[in-house]
């Protein structure tokens, strides 16, 4: 009986990048390509000769993909989700608001 043998992939730290950037950046991009579309839609003009809603659909995403390749060099692995929860979370600017993760108090009543 003879032992069967599998390939395997030893390179799992490899990132998957498309055009230098990651998997969650492309999404970025394309979240910014469907807001211009819209603003596109409301606003009208012309620069050097083209219509406002086209420079702003297709060249702002196609402006913003070499910017992130500028902006993320150097910078570790998912850099960009986490900038993006950093700046979603909550965060308490009082030092009046009760601390949620407070269990005991500090002074005891006696």
């Amino acid at each position: 009986m003879a032992l069967q043998v599998t390939q395997v992939n030893r390179n799992l730290q490899t990132r998957v990048t498309f055009m230098y950037l990651e998997f969650e950046d492309l999404f970025v991009v394309l979240g910014a390509a469907a807001v211009m579309n819209v603003v596109g839609h409301f606003v009208g003009g012309q620069i050097a000769g083209m219509p406002m809603n086209l420079v702003l659909q297709y060249g702002v995403p196609l402006f913003m993909v070499p910017l992130l390749m500028v902006f993320k060099y150097g910078k570790p692995r998912g850099y960009v989700r986490d900038l993006a929860f950093w700046y979603a979370k909550p965060r308490a600017y009082c030092a009046l608001v009760r601390d949620r993760e407070l269990r005991s108090a500090y002074i005891r009543e006696e």
